[in-house]
């Protein structure tokens, strides 16, 4: 209900942009809905392909919403969408709070990808899998942990909307290439059943772990696109490439 109610927001102000003359992208409007979407079959298992309790269920749901359906979302730019539809004096707070010490901290990359492979590798390596079998409420908190930490992850190192001091494309692609190298480590570990004791059986844990290497490849290759996609040469940049495409038919 909660996914459903963004998503309509998104629409409404997406479709108040438009109708007042203001351009907005129609693909980012199906992009909130995509992941919106995506984020909604996810909390659905009985729409998965996997019976209930299966652990092949659980890594599809945490690929969908901590992966694939954050890509979606902030590919979408809302927080930009919200800057130019909230009043200016909400949108002034908003440009504080993104402005702060505190959010410069958490937009840094490697802070995002800490969150981001720190909660998988908390869940799988350690007794919070245990726990939060046992506890419905701790199940919530970690399900809202993959959404955060994917989203946060996603924006920082492809979102469209605007980040505070965010490093270069460069930079960002290297943090990408640790997150595929952690991530394809991690599902290894699960296969070869490393380091963990979780009460699966070993048939399912490895379909688990291929699910989640491959899954994670996946994803992981469209973020990298993303990135790629809407890289654009600083001026100076381009100046100097084109003086010394010049200079060479001088």
């Amino acid at each position: 209900m909660l996914v459903a109610l963004v998503a309509f927001l998104y629409a409404t102000a997406a479709w108040r942009q438009r109708a007042g003359g203001r351009a907005w992208s129609g693909w980012r409007t199906a992009s909130f809905i995509a992941g919106c979407s995506v984020l909604a079959v996810s909390m659905l298992p009985q729409y998965l392909p996997f019976p209930e309790g299966d652990f092949r269920q659980h890594m599809l749901q945490h690929i969908m919403m901590g992966m694939l359906a954050p890509l979606g979302l902030v590919m979408a730019a809302p927080v930009t969408l919200t800057l130019k539809t909230v009043p200016a004096r909400y949108g002034r707070i908003i440009t504080t709070v993104l402005q702060s010490r505190l959010f410069h901290l958490w937009a840094n990359p490697v802070t995002a990808l800490a969150l981001n492979i720190g909660g998988m590798a908390a869940l799988y390596f350690t007794s919070l899998y245990y726990e939060m079998m046992m506890q419905p409420w701790l199940h919530y908190v970690v399900h809202f942990h993959f959404v955060a930490a994917g989203c946060l992850y996603t924006w920082v190192i492809a979102g469209p909307d605007p980040a505070p001091r965010r490093p270069s494309v460069p930079a960002r692609l290297i943090v990408l290439g640790v997150a595929v190298l952690m991530h394809s480590v991690m599902a290894q570990m699960l296969y070869a059943g490393l380091f963990i004791d979780l009460p699966i059986p070993p048939d399912h844990l490895k379909h688990a772990a291929e699910l989640m290497y491959y899954g994670g490849d996946i994803t992981e290759m469209l973020l990298a696109f993303a990135l790629v996609s809407t890289w654009r040469p600083s001026a100076k940049t381009s100046q100097a490439y084109q003086l010394r495409r010049r200079a060479r038919f001088v």
